[in-house]
Order: C-alpha cells, then sequence, then structure tokens
C-alpha cells in the first residue's frame, strides 16, 4: 500500500476519464498499468428534447466533477486520510465519438448537443457519401453539420467551430483545440497516408456547402478545414491541464495545473486500446449502450461499403468499423424488472429469502438472468427480441421500438427469453460482420470488453456464435474505456513527446501496438471461448427469422 500511497502523494499517477453514455468514469493507474488504483463515476442519462437525443453541456462538468470527487474519495478510503489527490503525471479524456457540437466565435455552443444516437440526417449522409467516394454514416459530424447546412438552419454562418465531446472537454481543460486522429475520423475522413484529413474531400465538401448555400440563402462563413480542430496521432503531444482547467475539473481546488494531457479519444479508440486491439488483424467489440466492432486492416476496403464506417486506430491506422446505435440497455430494463419482482417477493439475494423490499444485486440478477439464458434452446425457443430504442441505421431503420415478437408454437420460458435479448444485443452487429466476412477480411483475434461480459463465459459464447469466431475477455475488459483512457496518457507520458513536445517524439517512438503489447499486456491473461457448432448453427437461424422480422420493427416505428 505505501508504494501505491507514494505514487499518488508524489504526483506519479495518471488518470484516465471517460464521457459514456449511462457513466462519467474516472480510473487512476501507477506503476502497473494493469491495477486501477482508484476510481470513481457519475450516472447520467441522454434526453430527448424535441425530438433530439442530447446532453446538457452543464451536466457534462457536474458530472466530471462528481466522478472526480468520487475518485478523491476512493483514493482516501484505499490509503489513508492523509493521502490527497493533488498532481497527476498526465491525464487522458475519453468520451462519446461523433454528433454535433458547433460553437461560435466566442465558444457558446449554437444548438443542443446532437449525439450519435440522432439518426435525422440522412439526406445529407446520402449526398456525401455519392460525392466524397466513402461511406459518411448518419452520425459523423460532418454529416450533421451539412444537414444543418441543407436544411438552412439559422445557426450556419455562425458556425466557428466544432469539435466531440472528448475533445470539448479537452479544450476546456488544456486550451487546445485539438482531437486524437481515432476520434477525428469520426468527424471528417481521414487520410492515412498523411494521417490528417482528406484534402481532396475537403475541398469537395467546400464546393458541396457553397452549393448548398445558394439554394437556401444561409451558408457557412469558413472553409471546413478551418472549423475541425488538429487531428493528433497518440503520443502526440496535446497540451498540459491549465489551472482554469484544473479548477474546472476539481472546484475544491486541491488539483494542481501541469500534467500533460494526450489527444482526447473517442470511446472506440480506448476500446482498442483497452482491448491490445490497435495492430492489424486484430479487433474487438466493446458492449454497452451502443454496440461496436473494430477490425484493424491490414489493406483499405476495395470499395464503400453502405453498412462499413472507415475510421482508424488512435495511432492512425485503417480500421473497419461496424457501429450499432443499440446495444444492452434493453437486457438491462428486462433485468430492472425481474430485480424488482425479487424484491418485491421479499428476496433479498437471488436464492434466498429476505425481508420484504430487501435491496438485490444487480450482478446477481444478472448472473442468475444469464445462467438461465445458457441453459436454454440454441435458438431462443423462436423468440424474438429487438432492442431498438433508436434507430439502426444497418438495419434499415430510422426509429426504433423494442419488441418481443413469438409464435404461437415459440417456447416461451425464462431462459428463452433471455436468450432472445442476448441474440437481440448482437443482432445488427452480426448483420454487419457478414458484410465484412464477404470482403475477406482478414481478422487473426477478436477481443470483448464492457459490463455484460463481467457474468463469465454467457455473453462470450453468445457473440462466439454470432461471430463464428473466438472471442477473448481479458481480466482487464471490466476496466473499459476510461483505463484506456489512462494507458494512452501513459504512453503520451513515457513514449511520446513530453511535456513541451520534445525528447523521444518521432520516429523513436515505439508504435503503440508495441508499447501496449509489450508494456501493459504481456502479462495478462485472457479467456477464450470458441464457438459451439450447434450454437452458431442456433444463432445463424435466429439471425434469419430476425432479419425477416425487421418489417415488424418498421410498422411499430409507424404506428406507435
Amino acid at each position: 500500500m505505501s508504494r501505491e500511497s507514494d505514487w499518488i502523494a508524489d504526483g506519479r499517477a495518471v488518470l484516465g476519464i471517460e464521457l459514456g453514455s449511462t457513466r462519467i468514469k474516472a480510473s487512476l493507474i501507477g506503476a502497473t498499468p494493469t491495477e486501477v488504483l482508484a476510481a470513481g463515476a457519475h450516472d447520467w442519462e441522454n434526453q430527448l428534447v424535441d425530438g433530439v437525443w442530447t446532453y446538457a453541456l452543464d451536466a457534462v462538468w457536474t458530472g466530471l466533477q462528481d466522478a472526480f470527487a468520487a475518485l478523491a474519495i476512493d483514493v482516501r478510503r484505499r490509503y489513508g486520510a492523509e493521502v490527497e489527490l493533488t498532481r497527476l503525471r498526465a491525464i487522458g479524456v475519453s468520451a462519446m465519438m461523433h454528433g454535433y457540437l458547433p460553437f461560435d466565435a466566442d465558444g457558446e455552443l449554437l444548438v443542443p448537443f446532437r449525439t450519435w444516437r440522432n439518426t435525422s440526417t440522412g439526406a445529407a449522409a446520402r449526398e456525401l457519401s455519392a460525392e466524397l467516394g466513402v461511406n459518411i454514416p448518419l452520425r459523423w459530424s460532418i454529416a450533421h453539420l451539412h444537414q444543418a447546412v441543407l436544411d438552412g438552419e439559422a445557426h450556419v454562418p455562425r458556425v466557428a467551430h466544432l469539435t466531440t465531446l472528448a475533445g470539448h472537454v479537452h479544450e476546456r481543460l488544456t486550451g487546445r483545440r485539438v482531437l486524437g486522429v481515432g476520434d477525428a475520423s469520426g468527424m471528417f475522413p481521414i487520410d492515412p497516408a498523411t494521417g490528417d484529413y482528406d484534402a481532396r474531400m475537403l475541398a469537395r465538401y467546400d464546393e458541396l456547402a457553397a452549393r448548398a448555400a445558394d439554394a437556401t440563402g444561409i451558408g457557412l462563413t469558413a472553409r471546413v478545414r478551418e472549423l475541425l480542430p488538429t487531428a493528433l496521432a497518440a503520443g502526440e503531444y496535446a497540451g498540459t491541464l491549465a489551472a482554469a482547467g484544473a479548477s474546472l475539473l476539481d472546484p475544491s481546488g486541491r488539483l494542481q495545473p501541469g500534467a500533460l494531457l494526450c489527444p482526447p479519444e473517442g470511446d472506440a479508440g480506448t476500446g482498442m486500446v483497452a482491448t491490445d486491439a490497435v495492430a492489424p488483424r486484430t479487433g474487438n467489440v466493446s458492449a454497452g449502450t451502443s454496440v461496436f466492432a473494430m477490425v484493424v486492416l491490414e489493406h483499405p476496403l476495395d470499395r464503400p461499403l453502405e453498412q462499413i464506417d472507415v475510421v482508424t486506430t488512435p495511432a492512425g491506422d485503417p480500421v473497419a468499423m461496424v457501429h450499432c446505435n443499440n446495444g444492452a440497455s434493453e437486457l438491462g430494463v428486462w433485468a430492472g424488472v425481474f430485480r424488482r419482482f425479487a424484491e418485491a417477493l421479499g428476496v433479498g439475494a437471488v436464492g434466498s429469502a429476505g425481508g420484504a423490499g430487501s435491496p438485490v444485486s444487480a450482478d446477481a440478477v444478472f448472473a442468475t438472468l444469464l445462467g438461465e439464458a445458457a441453459r436454454s434452446d440454441v435458438d431462443a425457443g423462436g423468440l424474438l427480441a429487438y432492442n431498438h430504442l433508436a434507430g439502426e441505421p444497418i438495419a434499415g431503420l430510422d426509429a426504433g421500438r423494442p419488441l418481443i415478437v413469438r409464435a404461437p408454437d415459440s417456447e416461451l420460458t425464462l431462459g428463452n427469453l433471455v436468450r432472445a435479448q442476448l441474440y437481440g444485443v448482437f443482432g445488427t452487429l452480426a448483420l454487419g460482420m457478414r458484410v465484412l466476412a464477404d470482403e475477406d477480411v482478414a481478422l487473426e483475434r477478436m477481443q470483448a470488453h464492457g459490463g455484460i461480459f463481467r457474468t463469465a463465459g454467457v455473453a462470450q459464447r453468445v457473440l462466439a456464435a454470432a461471430l463464428d469466431a473466438p472471442v477473448a475477455v481479458a481480466e482487464t475488459a471490466a476496466e473499459g474505456g476510461a483505463w484506456g483512457a489512462a494507458l494512452l496518457a501513459l504512453y503520451a507520458a513515457e513514449a511520446g513527446g513530453g511535456i513541451h513536445g520534445e525528447g523521444s517524439a518521432g520516429s523513436a517512438r515505439p508504435a503503440l501496438a508495441d508499447w501496449l503489447h509489450e508494456q501493459v499486456f504481456a502479462a495478462a491473461s485472457a479467456q477464450v471461448v470458441h464457438p459451439e457448432p450447434d450454437e452458431v448453427a442456433g444463432y445463424a437461424a435466429w439471425l434469419e427469422r430476425y432479419r425477416a422480422g425487421l418489417a415488424i420493427e418498421r410498422a411499430a416505428a409507424a404506428s406507435i
């Protein structure tokens, strides 16, 4: 304990922050990167306001301050009241990718934050994809901007800069308007040869924006390149914690400025880092409010694919991304229903009697439900479960309605119900991954992380069946994106350009993939699950029913 407490007291600990869809998390690491010294969190939820999925920026800072305060409390709880978190060696910020955060010249947000979950940019995405020759997804920042241009929104001429949520937080902490290249690749296409925004496409977009302005009379007053943050690769100098930033993160005044910050990244990038999946032919699946798979490419795709985004790793290598707007949230709702049922029965812990209204562990509920699913029919007994709270572009859905559908002869059991929900978590992902398989994209291993994998084996087996590929879950998988952000910050401090961008920058910097493999994951263990033939066949049969039943989803969205 004295080693860890000394590390913290001496200001050598590294902080990772992630603003996820349902939680803002802070993780502190020290001499052993795979061990989290302390953690803090704050729960939050997006809101549907005037038809737009959004978070208030005030809630961003309230949540960050609460998560940091919880982290400081955890430090004192673990290491003694005299140990204060006052200095940090480095900080990494990660957040939900994509979306639309336009600011004017005075730094005022022009419209409420439009998150990745919004699917109102169809016209813009179609035009951009056709004109730029690459797939531009609905949630990308450039799609949101161009939709605002096409619609002639009044705020468009005042747009002075765009960023992502991670970029905004980083700018407030450091004063620097930069972005990790992985996150930047969800704003505008990146040229892998330069690691910067694609120059040809930038010029083409300026032409499209001018044409749209001629039609509406309202247009941008700057070239798109001037609106975008500077893209940086992992390890490059991205600034230090300013005094104002320290006060913003920790209003108590204990946190001192000066910590190095790495380039801010999206949750996809920190997920790749947290699973050691940044080298070609590796991939990972992140399962949370959304679900996405990242496959690092050996070679560029031969053609644009509507279901596949091409983004980059934090080091700038091209990645094929299958992104699904809907993930494990609906499964979590059902777990909450069964948790309340257990409490109403007076069950204090699953399987044991207790007083009426006794608390029931959420982990125990999940473990029980997933255990039932493991013993159910491999085709879920004919049940279908759609987890679509929002629209799902890969499935061709503009809006979502969570549904459970069964035929009269389906076997409705608890296990089949939960298995159908688990299958639904990965349903749209499986559709997208089959597109990549048809393109002969090479993949040696698939890593998985996210809370759904905390119950050993069950969700992992389902994912292996859905992908018909081995799936590994490392012992560090539950640490998630905040830990991944801390690793990127540690990489910047140890292998990057130092506090002033000097030192081992450039060619002397070890590759991110090599550094992770040698310095972080060399001794890490993982549980690998190989697909079982009967489960692969069961999932394939279920997926065909799922695909055919998407018409039910469309009808529900039109009717309800």
